[in-house]
């Protein structure tokens, strides 16, 4: 197995290379040259593997440079209950009317990121050392709240790495916000930006590729890499639970062996539901896979249409990590869509840097409805909806999952399908309290954040997670706030 990239499909690369650069040199995401396949018989072996026994299996269909030792120690060093307070890693909750909630925030930050960041750092360490790279390697993070977070978890004090993330100042939630500026480290900084996450990971994308600071890096032995789902190693991990949660429902009886299964995916950037595409292609049985966005609907439109366009207004909403106009994995997706068309993504991504908008051809428009159903909902609609769900089922959900539980009910009101459906839960609910707290009609005023994470144990009876809990006694280490054409020079700061 080797690495292209999407606007150069010549480079023959391996996934250590891959997962080192991180990005292309041309701007290009680094996509494998072809998509393994799970056999009827890999599934069923499956069924009785643990969470990083199946984690290794994936993993060797695309890492196929790393020794199966090597894959052993990534996963088991990421996938435990030092860092899962589940030893299943992941949950699956059944609501009993054909939907399941996957939960993917049982991790150390409470959001499904950590499934793809606890893991990164040893695939990127491995990889350096497999390539007998001898420099630092700086992890450059745009998030647009949990990424960050989960980054930063992931990276302190990683021998041989530092690691700096970009947020947006006012586009995060209260403990979204604390769990990144008092996060400890000696390696780790973290800088708000006078911008949305649009503007964030424009500019990391910009440093990656800016010529002044990668020979200041190079000077001072150090090298760039991201943490960001532009890196194969951030999003090949999320396919693995796509795939163990399709072998829990057969295993459980939920489901016979062959039976499609739909997913239903809240995602902004585009990675979390592209990973689900991948399980499709591999062989696992999805039947549609259901695009749930909040009111920066970039990506239903374009589904819907064809046409990407940025040129619109940007709200900040109560889902606020899924407050993108630009998705950067959509790259990967066209460039699958196109058959590999790397001169075709260069003048699509020509038209989108020159008039922030592009059109795909009616080939990819028709593959873009066959594959995805595309919706959207608002923040009223989000509250009602995470209101319903308790009240019915007891069920406390986030905000960004509530987004993806209200677009499937649109999806089974306008299609009739009623194929069970996994819909991806991506935080804890105590990570939004204050806006849970309020769509579950509680009187919060006046609360500061962890009166409010009490309040909401006390309404749904299940206690926060510690590792939220705990940040009350934490110390804020970051305060500093940039523009965004000045975040080179804080990275810089930083760095010498």
């Amino acid at each position: 197995m080797f690495y292209q990239s999407t606007r150069n499909k010549n480079l023959h690369l391996s996934s250590a290379e891959a997962i080192s650069q991180g990005i292309s040199s041309d701007g290009g995401l680094f996509i494998p040259s072809e998509v393994p396949t799970l056999t009827e018989a890999d599934l069923i072996a499956l069924q009785d593997m643990s969470y990083p026994e199946k984690a290794s299996f994936v993993l060797s269909k695309y890492l196929t440079d790393f020794t199966e030792a090597e894959l052993r120690y990534c996963t088991e060093g990421a996938y435990n209950t030092k860092n899962f307070d589940s030893e299943s890693i992941m949950e699956l909750a059944h609501l009993f009317d054909g939907r399941y909630m996957l939960e993917l925030w049982h991790g150390p930050t409470c959001a499904f990121k950590d499934m793809a960041l606890q893991i990164l750092p040893y695939l990127l360490t491995v990889s350096v050392k497999k390539l007998g790279i001898d420099k630092k390697v700086v992890i450059l993070v745009a998030t647009s709240g949990d990424t960050g977070k989960a980054a930063l978890e992931g990276f302190k004090n990683v021998e041989g790495t530092s690691i700096m993330v970009f947020y947006p100042a006012h586009g995060v939630s209260a403990m979204q916000k604390l769990q990144m500026t008092t996060q400890e480290g000696s390696n780790v900084s973290v800088c708000a930006i006078d911008g949305n996450f649009d503007d964030a990971q424009t500019g990391v994308k910009k440093i990656f590729t800016d010529s002044e600071v990668l020979k200041k890096l190079d000077d001072g032995g150090m090298m760039f890499s991201s943490a960001n789902s532009i890196n194969w190693g951030r999003l090949v991990p999320q396919i693995v639970y796509y795939v163990s949660s399709y072998v829990e429902l057969v295993k459980d009886g939920e489901i016979k062996m062959g039976d499609k299964l739909n997913f239903c995916v809240p995602t902004g950037n585009f990675g979390n539901i592209l990973a689900a595409y991948y399980a499709k292609m591999m062989g696992i049985p999805v039947g549609k896979l259901i695009c749930a966005s909040n009111s920066n609907n970039v990506l239903t439109d374009f589904i819907r249409t064809g046409v990407y366009d940025r040129n619109r207004k940007f709200y900040t909403t109560i889902s606020p990590s899924m407050d993108i106009l630009i998705s950067s994995n959509i790259e990967r997706l066209l460039f699958l869509l196109s058959g590999g068309d790397d001169e075709y993504i260069r003048s699509l991504y020509k038209d989108l840097s020159e008039t922030g908008r592009f059109e795909v051809s009616d080939e990819i428009k028709s593959k873009l409805n066959e594959i995805f159903y595309a919706d959207y909902c608002t923040d009223e609609e989000t509250k009602a909806q995470i209101c319903s769900i308790f009240e019915k089922y007891s069920y406390t959900m986030d905000t960004h999952t509530a987004v993806a539980s209200k677009v499937y009910e649109s999806y089974v009101q306008a299609t009739g399908d009623t194929t069970k459906t996994v819909i991806a839960s991506t935080a804890s609910p105590y990570k939004f309290s204050a806006s849970v707290l309020g769509a579950l009609g509680c009187d919060a005023d006046g609360a500061d954040e962890f009166e409010m994470v009490k309040l909401l144990e006390e309404k749904c009876g299940v206690p926060a997670p510690e590792s939220l809990a705990s940040i009350k006694d934490k110390t804020v280490r970051f305060t500093n706030t940039v523009a965004p054409d000045k975040m080179s020079d804080a990275v810089l700061d930083f760095l010498f």
